[in-house]
């Protein structure tokens, strides 16, 4: 086992040990991947203020998010197919999360199903919803999830038309793959990912499979998936679903300080900066660069969160000292859990908490709390205001 340094050497190791579709699925953007870029490098723009002879004993990471306390300000994105990540991935990773004390998001997209994690999981998770023109799916779902005791559900609203990302139309990527000669080539290198996957049923979206009428293969799901995203998703349907569910309720992927006053004026009880992770509308900004001027937007109205380019604990401590209630990470645990499983995800978490602690330690704060625009020096032209 080779050492575990960082958030990229978990990647280097999740890049040998997995399919290269679901890599590439994973590690991707939508068209030039302008945005996917950013995400990661608009953090390195900002710089951490150092300070120095204070006393730095007794240092605190622990917060809340929607009223659930959790060790560090990290929760883990939905992301979808992450079984195919890793055999029973979304179980994995569900787990690594709960026994740490930070939420797990669990997709609409999963290879394992609502109640695969429920029976699974020490600890209720959050269930995330992609709105489909089948509204009887979408009731049916939400009602999976109130069972399945789920603490929150996160409405994501920026996947109403599925942006193209070119690596997957060339790859032909599928759950489960199809058995084309340069992927079983390709899956002959994987073997341990290819054992586990044959000592797993869950090999196809769970979630859907069994619960929506004439579908039953992978050319069925296929079709159905492309046809159902909800192009009418507005703010009237956000309405419904809220009302429906009737819990904590957080909205994902708002880029715009407008749709955050929205957001807020809804009643949601976080919302989520966002852009997909640059999988969706190449060309839109980073999200910590829209970050300050939505926390301006909302005030103290609703819990603000940020998604997207997170691979250090140094992230994490810029996104709160700009504002943001909590982050959340995507591919930094899925590098963790296609290279190692659920202890993978274990060690991204601890990696990115021991770089948390020490980067606040050393700008001279004991107290993640206490993080604060006082803690960054900012370029000029990384004001986080864009004109419209």
């Amino acid at each position: 086992m080779p050492v575990i340094a960082c958030i990229d050497d978990l990647k280097q190791l999740y890049r040998r040990r997995t399919p290269k579709m679901f890599y590439d699925y994973a590690e991707s953007g939508s068209y030039t991947e302008q945005t996917f870029r950013e995400n990661t490098s608009d953090f390195a723009k900002i710089r951490l203020r150092q300070r120095v002879a204070r006393d730095l004993s007794g240092r605190l990471l622990q917060t809340e998010m929607i009223g659930e306390k959790i060790t560090m300000p990290v929760a883990l994105a939905p992301v979808g197919s992450t079984g195919m990540q890793s055999p029973d991935g979304e179980i994995k990773a569900a787990r690594a999360a709960a026994k740490f004390g930070v939420p797990y998001t669990l997709s609409t997209m999963s290879i394992c199903s609502i109640e695969d994690v429920a029976a699974a999981s020490p600890t209720p998770f959050w269930f995330q919803l992609y709105v489909m023109r089948d509204e009887d799916f979408v009731d049916a779902i939400i009602e999976r999830a109130r069972k399945a005791k789920c603490s929150a559900l996160v409405l994501t609203l920026d996947l109403q038309i599925l942006g193209q990302r070119h690596k997957d139309v060339r790859n032909g990527l599928s759950s489960p793959p199809k058995l084309t000669i340069p992927n079983l080539l390709n899956i002959a290198t994987k073997p341990a990912w290819a054992m586990g996957m044959l000592q797993t049923p869950r090999r196809q979206f769970r979630n859907i499979v069994g619960h929506v009428k004439n579908v039953g293969n992978l050319s069925d799901l296929t079709a159905w998936a492309n046809e159902q995203f909800d192009p009418k998703l507005d703010w009237s349907k956000v309405r419904r679903i809220r009302d429906q569910w009737g819990g904590k309720f957080i909205l994902k992927g708002i880029l715009d300080p407008d749709d955050a006053r929205m957001a807020a004026d809804f009643g949601a009880d976080a919302i989520i900066v966002s852009n997909h992770g640059g999988r969706q509308l190449d060309g839109a900004v980073s999200s910590i660069s829209m970050l300050p001027s939505i926390v301006r937007a909302v005030g103290d109205k609703v819990e603000v969160h940020v998604d997207g380019g997170i691979r250090s604990g140094q992230d994490v401590l810029k996104a709160v000292a700009m504002g943001a209630k909590s982050t959340y990470i995507g591919r930094s645990y899925v590098y963790g859990l296609g290279a190692m499983g659920e202890a993978g995800v274990t060690k991204a978490l601890e990696i990115i908490q021991k770089e948390l602690d020490i980067s606040m330690a050393l700008c001279g704060e004991r107290d993640v709390k206490n993080l604060g625009p006082h803690n960054l020096l900012i370029p000029r032209d990384f004001e986080g205001d864009w004109v419209a």
